[in-house]
C-alpha cells in the first residue's frame, strides 16, 4: 500500500503552553474549522475574515490545493467559496462535523501521548500545529511545513450514511474518529521520512518503506491500529536487531536487511 501525501506549505507552530514551569508545550488541536462552518452555513463575513487573518496559511491551503476553487486572492472567490457549501449534502456534512466533534479533549490526549514517545525516540522531532478543517470529503489529512490539517468530514464513522454511497467497507472501515490520531501520525512521519529514489524503488521496498512508519505509529500509540505483513517484517527484524533505534529505522531506506529476513536468508 502506497501512501500519497499532501505536502502543502505550512507555517510557524501554534501551541498551547503547558502550566507554568512545565518545560514543554501541549498540542492542542485549533479550531479553524469552527470559523470554516461559521462562514459556511451563516455567511457571516467576519468569520471569513478571521480565517484570513489567524489562519492565512490554512485558508489558502484549504481553497486553492484541497477544494481547488481558484486563488485565494481572487476578488469572487469568498463568493465562489460559500456557494460551493450550499448543497444541501454538504452542509448537512458541516453540520454533523461540528455537532460529533464539539469537544476534541480526546484527540488532544492522544496526539500527546504519541508526541511524547515520539519526543523521547526522536529528540529532534519538530512538533506540528495541529488543526480542524471540513474539507468537503477530499484529503483526510493534510500535511504542510510542520502542521497537520484534520478533515473532520472523512472521520464520521463508518456507518455513516453518506459513507455507504461513496466508499467501500474496507474503505469507511477507517473513517471514523479513532483513526484521526494514527493517520496523523503516519502521514507526518511520511513527511519527515521519505523514500529516496521511489521511482526506482521495487514494489516490496515501497510497502516496507510504509510498513516501518506505521510500526513506530503502533509503537507510538501503544496499539496495533495498523496491520499488514510489512509491518509485521518490521517488527521482526526489530525484535531481532535490538540496538537499532527508531531513528536508525526511520532513516535507513536500504530494505536488503529486511528483504532477507523475510525469505529466511
Amino acid at each position: 500500500m502506497i501512501l500519497t501525501l499532501a505536502l502543502l506549505a505550512g507555517c510557524d507552530f501554534k501551541l498551547k503552553p503547558l502550566d507554568e514551569g512545565d518545560g514543554g508545550h501541549r498540542l492542542e488541536v485549533s479550531r479553524y474549522d469552527r470559523l470554516e462552518s461559521q462562514y459556511l452555513t451563516t455567511g457571516d463575513f467576519s468569520a471569513l475574515q478571521q480565517m484570513n487573518m489567524d489562519y492565512p496559511i490554512e485558508t489558502r491551503t484549504l481553497i486553492e490545493d484541497v477544494l481547488r476553487l481558484g486563488e485565494v486572492n481572487d476578488p469572487q472567490i469568498s463568493r465562489r467559496f460559500l456557494s460551493f457549501f450550499q448543497d444541501s449534502t454538504l452542509q448537512t456534512i458541516v453540520s454533523d462535523a461540528e455537532a460529533q466533534f464539539a469537544n476534541m479533549e480526546d484527540i488532544n490526549a492522544q496526539l500527546n501521548g504519541a508526541f511524547d514517545w515520539l519526543r523521547a525516540n526522536l529528540p529532534d522531532i519538530p512538533v506540528p500545529m495541529v488543526y480542524a478543517q471540513i474539507s468537503a470529503l477530499d484529503q483526510s489529512i493534510v500535511i504542510g511545513n510542520h502542521t497537520i490539517g484534520i478533515s473532520l468530514d472523512k472521520y464520521l464513522g463508518r456507518d455513516y450514511p453518506l459513507y455507504k454511497k461513496y466508499y467501500p467497507e474496507s474503505q469507511r472501515a477507517t473513517m471514523s474518529r479513532e483513526y484521526i490520531v494514527p493517520d496523523c501520525l503516519s502521514f507526518y512521519l511520511l513527511s519527515l521520512y521519505p523514500m529516496h529514489d521511489f521511482e526506482s524503488r521495487s514494489q516490496l521496498e515501497r510497502d516496507l518503506h510504509v510498513g516501518k512508519i506505521m510500526w513506530v505509529c503502533n509503537r507510538a500509540l501503544g496499539k496495533r491500529f495498523f496491520r499488514s505483513p510489512y509491518i509485521d517484517a518490521v517488527e521482526r527484524y526489530m525484535c531481532a536487531n535490538k540496538n537499532v533505534g527508531i531513528e536508525a529505522l526511520l532513516s535507513n531506506n536500504d530494505y536488503s536487511n529486511i528483504i532477507r529476513q523475510m525469505k529466511g536468508r
